[in-house]
């Protein structure tokens, strides 16, 4: 006769896996990105002009032309003062939204930005927008 004992269940493993610390996780990862994704818009220091009007809300920030006071040209990130006429034809971006943004430093020529509308124009953009500093408000006497 032979002698068993009790007998053991296999354990199953993980039924179930909870998935409510990964949601919690991802949750707090999308509320992060989405506070600091606006503050990474821009790395240039371009002294916008003050004007008293409502400044522009960029919605792609890889449609903005930033110009410098020294009249560097940047798409982005990229230096295109030599070549801007034929990076925005060519930029798939610019040619599906039809829009670009430029940030102007209040100090550059006049014939930089005209170079950059004009480039804009011939790459078939209809929507230009200018980035400007809203004017603050005057202190009533």
């Amino acid at each position: 006769m032979s002698r068993r004992g009790p007998r053991r269940r296999s354990t199953p493993g993980f039924r179930d896996v909870n998935i409510t610390p990964l949601v919690d996780v991802m949750l707090v990862l999308l509320i992060v990105f989405l506070i600091t994704a606006p503050l990474l818009t821009s790395k240039l220091d371009v002294d916008l002009p003050n004007v008293s009007a409502e400044p522009a809300s960029v919605h792609d920030t890889r449609l903005v032309v930033s110009v410098t006071a020294t009249g560097r040209i940047l798409f982005g990130d990229l230096d295109v003062t030599e070549d801007l006429e034929q990076v925005l034809a060519e930029d798939a971006t610019v040619a599906a939204a039809k829009a670009i943004y430029v940030r102007a430093d209040e100090n550059v020529r006049y014939g930089v930005v005209a170079r950059v509308v004009a480039a804009a124009r011939s790459a078939g953009v209809s929507d230009l927008n200018l980035v400007v500093e809203p004017q603050p408000p005057k202190a009533d006497r």
